[in-house]
């Protein structure tokens, strides 16, 4: 008989995490990314179409993934596929920097995007796969506690990446810097890939039959949508928590503005986020299986983050900032996973996860918007101030639900 909570698949688990991280910590969002498509272009808005690039791909795709995988037994199979075309198209990136780089900016950007694009359309698939996978392997509570060990070994790696960002960042001028980062973390990427895959999965027991088309398969999707008012209420409230992506990439940039970065202070930035990460997870999240109680915690810390950045002018105040976002968007990635796990039939699980995941990831595209407000209005804080305000309206609606899915 299969074992649940296998410590050895959570050793896999969390070995994934890790070299994961240490990998795409050079193209975190909220530091790296921001600094990088700002070398290659002087519109700001690039900045938010390239961050929206590296996570909204996923949208397109994760209904279709779920449209087979309802009828999947196993899903480790497709993982494999999925990692490869994951791990390619990271390396696209470092080789046409290095390739390329200032010699066509255009060029070296749109290769950027493509692996950026390709590399988030394809975890659209992966997304789907791994929340099915955490669903079997895993009990409710161990769960929450496989989880928070993902990220705190993620958070050691980002820390450990960070050091060496800081270090090449400083020593190597852009944009080889930028093409050597690429080309060693998509190595560790590798790694990360191959202790994943090599999980031991339980066939499912319970499937769906898969329907004739894609086609009948979003109309039937559509119906449980309907019919779920607890799915439609959890979809709003995980959509609002997306909307820290309104300001996130450019608080790296107001901060360029204001103390004048150093490659070292921006590794330092990457560490002292995955500080918070480490704590958060460690000291809170672990320890909470109540994932209503989680998300409500999560807004409070990110809408704290940028009230603190409404008022940021020192090294000081953006270190604050970075703590603050480290603990509280892991408490968003572990909460919103499990919340919608929790209220999905094991049959329905896959058409439960693209449903949340599809809608709610449209908030991926709010740094486009954020960037639209800083090209035309040129005012961080009034981007700051709607982040708090959406963020505010989210930690409400939080509130209000209930452990058994009803609204209070």
């Amino acid at each position: 008989m299969y074992k649940i909570d296998n410590p050895k698949n959570n050793q896999k688990n969390i070995a994934h995490a890790f070299f994961l991280s240490l990998a795409i910590t050079i193209a975190e969002p909220s530091t790296v990314l921001p600094l990088i498509v700002s070398h290659f272009s002087d519109n700001i808005v690039m900045v938010g179409i390239f961050v929206s690039l590296l996570r909204g791909g996923a949208i397109v795709i994760q209904l279709y993934a779920a449209f087979h995988a309802q009828a999947y037994k196993r899903v480790l199979p497709y993982i494999r596929k999925v990692f490869f075309f994951r791990w390619a198209s990271w390396l696209l990136i470092g080789l046409s920097i290095y390739f390329i780089g200032d010699s066509n900016k255009s060029l070296t950007l749109f290769f950027i995007g493509l692996g950026l694009f390709f590399f988030s359309f394809t975890a659209g698939f992966g997304t789907i796969y791994f929340k099915e996978l955490q669903a079997k392997l895993f009990s409710k509570k161990y769960r929450g506690k496989t989880m928070a060990n993902r990220n705190i070994a993620g958070a050691i790696a980002s820390i450990l990446s960070a050091g060496v960002a800081g270090y090449v960042l400083s020593n190597y001028e852009p944009p080889m810097s930028y093409a050597y980062l690429f080309l060693v973390s998509s190595m560790l990427m590798a790694i990360g890939f191959f202790s994943f895959i090599t999980i031991d999965e339980p066939e499912k027991e319970k499937v769906l039959q898969k329907e004739k088309n894609f086609k009948l398969f979003i109309k039937n999707a559509t119906k449980l949508l309907k019919s779920d008012k607890r799915l439609q209420e959890q979809i709003f409230v995980i959509f609002l928590s997306f909307s820290y992506f309104l300001s996130l990439p450019y608080v790296i940039i107001h901060a360029n503005e204001t103390i004048e970065l150093t490659g070292w202070m921006l590794g330092g930035f990457i560490m002292v986020q995955m500080v918070g990460s480490i704590l958060g997870s460690a000291l809170l999240w672990r320890r909470i299986s109540n994932y209503e109680k989680m998300l409500s915690l999560s807004f409070v810390f990110i809408i704290l983050a940028f009230s603190v950045a409404l008022f940021a002018d020192n090294i000081y105040s953006y270190a604050l900032i970075f703590l603050l976002f480290g603990i509280g968007l892991d408490g968003f990635s572990i909460s919103g996973m499990n919340l919608v796990i929790e209220i999905a039939p094991q049959e329905k699980r896959p058409i439960y996860a693209a449903v949340q995941t599809n809608i709610t990831s449209i908030g991926l595209f709010f740094p486009i918007l954020g960037g639209v407000i800083l090209k035309y209005l040129d005012s961080y804080e009034l981007i700051y101030t709607l982040s708090i305000a959406l963020l505010s309206l989210g930690l409400f609606l939080s509130l209000r639900l209930k452990t058994d899915g009803e609204l209070v």
